[in-house]
């Protein structure tokens, strides 16, 4: 790790705490899945948030075990309908885990969501919130969020969830052809999946939200 980086992820780390969410910093994905499991009780309900990260550092194979409740959308054969209703059910789960499209050194979570499930959980609802993210997720400001959004998040998303919309097919936003880009700008396909804008600054439930950093680059 760079000196520079280590800088980065301890500024940001201290600007968490004072924003009152909780930080830790783990070297792996394999210890990410054990500050995980200790933040976790065994038998609690739990739900999350689409996330390639969680994924790829095995978290969803941990919370999806037998190990805990857990609320699974992903189940072949549900019904539109019944997926909803597993969002709904989030609201009173014990922990929400996700990822996050980009963190501040500010200590902020910027996310951008179409259906919009995952950014209303982190918001409110379930008891406590989870969130698992890579080093590479760490941008300066909002600003920075915003672009990493429009140019490192929701391109490879829509492509992942085959989604026809300007970006999957050019890499970026098309807001980004002007000279300004305002933050709510975008596409008007029906497939967009930036419709709602949050940022998660000082919290009001001291350390409800947990923030997880990985020193490993993860996730869009």
């Amino acid at each position: 790790m760079t000196e520079e980086l280590k800088n980065r992820i301890e500024t940001t780390m201290q600007n968490l705490r004072l924003n009152k969410m909780e930080p830790y910093f783990v070297q792996t994905s394999a210890e990410a899945c054990e500050k995980v499991s200790e933040l976790l009780e065994k038998g609690c309900t739990v739900s999350c948030g689409g996330s390639v990260t969680l994924k790829q550092t095995g978290v969803y194979d941990l919370i999806s075990s037998a190990d805990y409740d857990f609320l699974d959308r992903s189940v072949p054969g549900l019904t539109r309908e019944q997926v909803e209703e597993i969002y709904r059910k989030t609201f009173f789960a014990d922990a929400f885990v996700t990822s996050t499209n980009a963190l501040t050194e500010n200590g902020e979570l910027y996310n951008v969501d179409g259906n919009s499930n995952r950014v209303a959980a982190i918001l409110y609802g379930p008891k406590s919130v989870i969130v698992v993210c890579g080093v590479n997720k760490i941008v300066k400001n909002i600003d920075e969020a915003i672009n990493r959004v429009k140019t490192k998040a929701a391109p490879p998303n829509t492509v992942r969830l085959n989604i026809d919309t300007y970006c999957a097919k050019t890499g970026q936003c098309v807001s980004l052809n002007k000279e300004n880009p305002e933050m709510c700008e975008g596409c008007h396909s029906d497939g967009r999946i930036c419709c709602n804008y949050v940022v998660c600054a000082q919290q009001r439930h001291v350390n409800r939200i947990k923030v997880i950093i990985v020193n490993e680059e993860l996730g869009y």
